[in-house]
C-alpha cells in the first residue's frame, strides 16, 4: 500500500470545499527536509516510518490564523500546538521557531510540550488493555494540501501490529480560515474495526476540565523555547456517542476510548493569554460552551 490510499478519504474534502466555497484562503502548510529548507513538498515516505530528525518542525505541519499544527513523522506520531497571539499566518517567517525578538513583538510560538504524552488530540489504538502507539510500521507516509480556504495533513501508518493482526490507521488534520478548531479524522483503513485512543495533555499546575462534551486544560506554557512565560488553553470537542464512558485519568494526560469503529472524527482547538479576544479560562470556557 502507497499514498494512493488516500484517494479513498478524498471526497470528504471535496464535499468541504463545496460546502464552505472559494473564499480568500487565511491557511497554509508546510513540509521539507531540514537540509532543503526552501523546497516545500507535498508528501514524503519512509519504510522504517522515521523521519523525526530530518524534516522542518519533524514532521508535515498546517496552520489558519489562530493556530498551527504539527504531526511529528515517527514513532509519536503526535499532535503538537503552535499557539497564536495575533491573527496572521506565521510558519513561513518563523518555521515553528520563532526568536525570542519575535515572541516580544507579538508573534506566536512553540508554548505546549508534549513529550511521551497524547499531545493535543493525537491518536493512539487500544487493545483492551493498554494504549498502543501507531509503530512499528512497515511504512509510514505524509502528505500536506493546501486548498481553497482550508489546508490539511494526512499521515498512513501502515501494518500496525494490533491485537492479533496488522492495521493500517490513516490520520488527517485539517484547518479552515476563520474557524479557531481543527478537525481530526482516524481512519481503520482495514477489514476489522479497531478502538481509538485519543486526548489532552496537561503538566503540572495545568487546569483540566471534563464536560460531557469536551476537555480543556488552562495553564501556563510548558514549550522550551519560549521567551516568556504565558498561559495557554487546549481543548478536544467530541461526541460523547463515539467514547466509551469511562475516561482515564494519568499523571500528564486525560484519555478518552472510543467505541469499535473504522472512523472518528472530533475537533481541537486552543487559545492563549496574549491574544486580543479569548485570553482568559474564562473566556475559552465560554467559547467552547
Amino acid at each position: 500500500m502507497n499514498l494512493n490510499i488516500f484517494k479513498v478519504v478524498v471526497i470528504t474534502t471535496a464535499l468541504i470545499i463545496s460546502k464552505w466555497g472559494v473564499a480568500e484562503n487565511k491557511t497554509d502548510v508546510s513540509l521539507f527536509f531540514k537540509k532543503q529548507p526552501y523546497k516545500q513538498l507535498q508528501e514524503v515516505s519512509e519504510l522504517s516510518g522515521d523521519l523525526y530528525k530530518k524534516l522542518g518542525h519533524h514532521g508535515p505541519a498546517i496552520e489558519n490564523e489562530y493556530l498551527a499544527l504539527r504531526m511529528f513523522f515517527g514513532k509519536k506520531s503526535g499532535i503538537d500546538l503552535y499557539s497564536k497571539s495575533t491573527p496572521r499566518l506565521e510558519l513561513a517567517t518563523t518555521g515553528w521557531y520563532p526568536t525570542k525578538e519575535q515572541q516580544n513583538h507579538g508573534w506566536g510560538g512553540d508554548y505546549y510540550h508534549v513529550g511521551k504524552t497524547i499531545g493535543l488530540g493525537s491518536i493512539r489504538l487500544w487493545d483492551g488493555t493498554k494504549v498502543i502507539s501507531l509503530n512499528p510500521v512497515s511504512n509510514r507516509s505524509a502528505r500536506v494540501v493546501k486548498h481553497n480556504n482550508m489546508s490539511f495533513l494526512e499521515m498512513l501508518s501502515e501494518d500496525v501490529p494490533y491485537k492479533n493482526t496488522k492495521v493500517d490507521i490513516l490520520v488527517r488534520v485539517t484547518v479552515y480560515s476563520g474557524f479557531r478548531d481543527a478537525k481530526v479524522e482516524a481512519y481503520a483503513l482495514s477489514d476489522q474495526e479497531v478502538k481509538f485512543v485519543t486526548g489532552l495533555t496537561h503538566e503540572k499546575g495545568t487546569r483540566t476540565y471534563v464536560q460531557d462534551n469536551y476537555i480543556m486544560t488552562w495553564g501556563d506554557s510548558t514549550g522550551d523555547v519560549s521567551a516568556k512565560k504565558i498561559q495557554v488553553g487546549t481543548a478536544l470537542k467530541y461526541n460523547s456517542k463515539d467514547f466509551q464512558s469511562k475516561i482515564l485519568e494519568q499523571e500528564e494526560q486525560t484519555l478518552l476510548i472510543s467505541n469499535s469503529t473504522k472512523k472518528l472524527e472530533y475537533y481541537i482547538t486552543s487559545a492563549n493569554s496574549q491574544e486580543r479576544v479569548i485570553n482568559s479560562l474564562e473566556r475559552f470556557s465560554e467559547y467552547l460552551k
